[in-house]
Order: C-alpha cells, then sequence, then structure tokens
C-alpha cells in the first residue's frame, strides 16, 4: 500500500487522471473530509455520484465522474489550495471567488465541509481546501 502525505491531493488528482482517461469510476481510499469533499462534487454536477463501501481496512470512496455528450469532462480544472506544508485560511471577507462565481471553492469551517457560497452566507470562514470549475 502506499503512503501519501496528502490525501485530499491524492483524491483530485485520481480525479484528474480518470478524467483524462475517460475512466466512468475511480475508487479513493476512504475518509470523512474526502467523503464531503465528493459529496460537494456531486450536489453541483461535478460528478455523477459518491458512494461509500467498508472494503479494505479504512473503506473506498467510489466516484463516478460525469461527462457531456461528447465525452467532455463536467470538471475544467481542480486544485488544491490548502497543502500540509502551507495551511491556506480565509475570514468571511476574503472567501474567494472562483471564475466569477462559475466555479466553487470548497472549505473546511467550524461549520463542517462546505462552499464558499454556504459559507459567505452562514458568515464563516475557514481552511480553503480545493477550487473548482
Amino acid at each position: 500500500m502506499f503512503n501519501t502525505s496528502d490525501p485530499i491531493a491524492d483524491m483530485l488528482t485520481r480525479i484528474r487522471n480518470g478524467q483524462m482517461a475517460r475512466y466512468a469510476k475511480v475508487e479513493i481510499p476512504g475518509s470523512k473530509m474526502k467523503l464531503a469533499v465528493g459529496k460537494i462534487l456531486e450536489k453541483y454536477g461535478y460528478v455523477k455520484s459518491t458512494s461509500w463501501s467498508d472494503e479494505g481496512h479504512q473503506g473506498t470512496i467510489t466516484v463516478e465522474l460525469a461527462y457531456d455528450n461528447d465525452q467532455v469532462p463536467h470538471i475544467r480544472k481542480i486544485q488544491r489550495v490548502s497543502k500540509p506544508s502551507r495551511r491556506v485560511y480565509v475570514g468571511v471577507d476574503d472567501i474567494p471567488q472562483v471564475l466569477n462565481g462559475l466555479g466553487i471553492a470548497i472549505m473546511s469551517t467550524s461549520k463542517g465541509v462546505i462552499t464558499c457560497r454556504e459559507a459567505r452566507a452562514a458568515n464563516v470562514g475557514g481552511e480553503v481546501i480545493c477550487t473548482v470549475y
């Protein structure tokens, strides 16, 4: 088994590589944070579905990737912002607006893992995990 120092970046890379290879789904080692990120991507239509299975010692997350009719992935760019070596925290006034509101930033806040829009509405800041558009 391969040990990674940044599991969220590993998840995003698996999704990115799966889309470039035109896979229907990708499997990711499970965690609650990765499942929350996957559910947000599903909610906003960037992936078809995200499901949890208890296979292995930590579980597995299966992400079904979404494409349009011409097999173009719904995710144009997915990028990790906060890293283990450099955490990026923002207050409510500094929450990033991705692609003038067309994309989303996924954040970890005191209210849980939510998008930048939900964080502005709840008036909370937090750690910016990644941006998607």
